[in-house]
């Protein structure tokens, strides 16, 4: 599957989260067209492993170990950036997930759960608080604190591009994540009240919501060890018009239109699904 092309040369790229399936796919493709790229990931074996990808194909790439959560991690990050390649126009927030600890056993609650303390059985009544803070800061402080450090310099330049990455939950939330799914909503609003508040310093800010897509964190959810669906994918796909799920490289269309100010220069504030037709799917 190809994308059309940007020209991101002289562009440089942090990607946060990027040794994921999806933020890395991004990352190389940023590369390709010109950019040179940060990644970034908890995991250094991770963002070491997509660098090394990039500079082999003939990209430019830094791997740097950063946790979004630390404030002092990502001045770290962003004061080696600088040090080797100047101050980055271009923030990608792909950090996020979910935890069990924010997740329901089942999507609807019935009146026998209630009744005795079920062995295994998570409802919404027994909702771990931490669980439910951790996915909040990781989806929501974890785009919030990357901008604060990284999109100073581009305030101050009066240039550059911000990508979040929201989710098609933000437009319905799925059953069982109401922790992700809240957290995610808070992302797409958060991506609105930022590009109205960087309007006036040249910096647009967009957020892509991809529906589902294979990951690390969810095949086993929605695939069997041989492949096969589980009973949550089958119902996924059921919902999604395409009757698929989606392939890392369809989101790159998107995001290098986002990116780029002679194609989207007049685009900002916007959240971008894409998921095969799931948001806009009644079910009938």
């Amino acid at each position: 599957m190809k994308s059309f092309k940007v020209d991101l040369t002289n562009s440089i790229a942090v990607v946060t989260g990027a040794g994921g399936v999806l933020c890395s796919t991004i990352a190389k493709e940023l590369a390709a067209s010109g950019a040179k790229v940060a990644i970034t990931d908890l995991r250094q074996e991770a963002a070491d492993a997509v660098a090394t990808e990039i500079n082999a194909a003939g990209g430019t790439a830094i791997a740097i170990a950063c946790n979004v959560l630390e404030k002092e991690s990502l001045e770290n990050a962003c004061s080696l950036i600088e040090a080797q390649w100047g101050s980055p126009n271009i923030l990608i927030n792909g950090a996020g997930g979910n935890h069990p600890k924010g997740t329901t056993s089942n999507p609807y609650l019935k009146s026998d759960d209630l009744k005795e303390n079920i062995e295994g059985l998570t409802t919404f009544f027994d909702l771990d608080p931490k669980g439910i803070e951790f996915v909040f800061n990781l989806n929501f402080l974890g785009t919030l604190l990357p901008t604060q450090v990284f999109a100073r310099a581009m305030a101050e330049k009066g240039s550059g591009t911000i990508l979040n990455v929201s989710s098609m939950n933000a437009f319905t939330p799925l059953t069982k994540i109401p922790a992700y799914s809240g957290a995610k909503a808070a992302v797409s609003n958060f991506t609105q009240w930022l590009a109205v508040h960087f309007s006036q310093v040249g910096i647009r800010v967009n957020a892509i919501a991809p529906g589902f897509f294979l990951t690390d964190q969810n095949r086993s959810l929605l695939t069997n060890p041989d492949g096969s669906p589980t009973e949550r994918g089958n119902a996924i796909i059921s919902q999604t018009p395409m009757r698929r799920y989606g392939a890392p490289e369809d989101l790159l269309g998107a995001v290098l239109w986002l990116l780029s100010d002679e194609a989207a220069g007049f685009v900002t504030g916007t959240v971008i699904p894409i998921d095969g037709g799931f948001s806009a799917f009644s079910g009938v």
